[in-house]
């Protein structure tokens, strides 16, 4: 049996953290998600710091952009800045579609930038395209440091 991919969910939104956790679990790959309300719980969780010292490093991060504390935009910088956290893909999950956080989201080094669904047929989407990305940066097919730019 594979071990699960570590997930780490950053998303104050406590229904939209909760549909994405049920379409995750229905997802066809293993995730062991963990989930965080802040960026600073984000920077904490990543650092392990506090109370998650004991925290498994996550293989991939899905961040939303608008967060309290710490904007997701300043997260993603600050990963993509440290090199212990710079290889971990983030992909930013969000409600915005404007052409302006897409492309500088893509210039911090996100991953991908995926669109939060609305409805369930959206929700598929999104996971499809978690999946999908999974499959093909495991398989070499995109490297850490290519994995930054692409549309969306």
């Amino acid at each position: 049996m594979t071990k699960p991919i570590q997930v780490l969910l950053v998303e104050d939104n406590p229904g939209d953290a909760h549909l994405t956790r049920e379409a995750l679990e229905a997802s066809r790959l293993r995730i062991e998600l963990s989930v965080v309300a802040d960026g600073v719980q984000a920077m904490a969780f990543l650092n392990r710091r506090g109370e998650f010292a004991q925290a498994l490093r996550p293989q991939l991060i899905l961040l939303d952009l608008n967060l309290p504390k710490k904007d997701g935009r300043q997260v993603l910088a600050d990963i993509k800045s440290d090199p212990a956290l710079s290889g971990i893909p983030v992909l930013v999950l969000t409600s915005s579609d404007a052409e302006k956080d897409v492309s500088n989201s893509y210039a911090l080094g996100a991953s991908r930038y995926l669109i939060k669904a609305s409805d369930l047929r959206g929700l598929q989407g999104m996971v499809d395209s978690v999946e999908q990305f999974w499959h093909s940066f495991v398989a070499g097919q995109l490297s850490p440091a290519q994995s930054g730019g692409g549309g969306a």
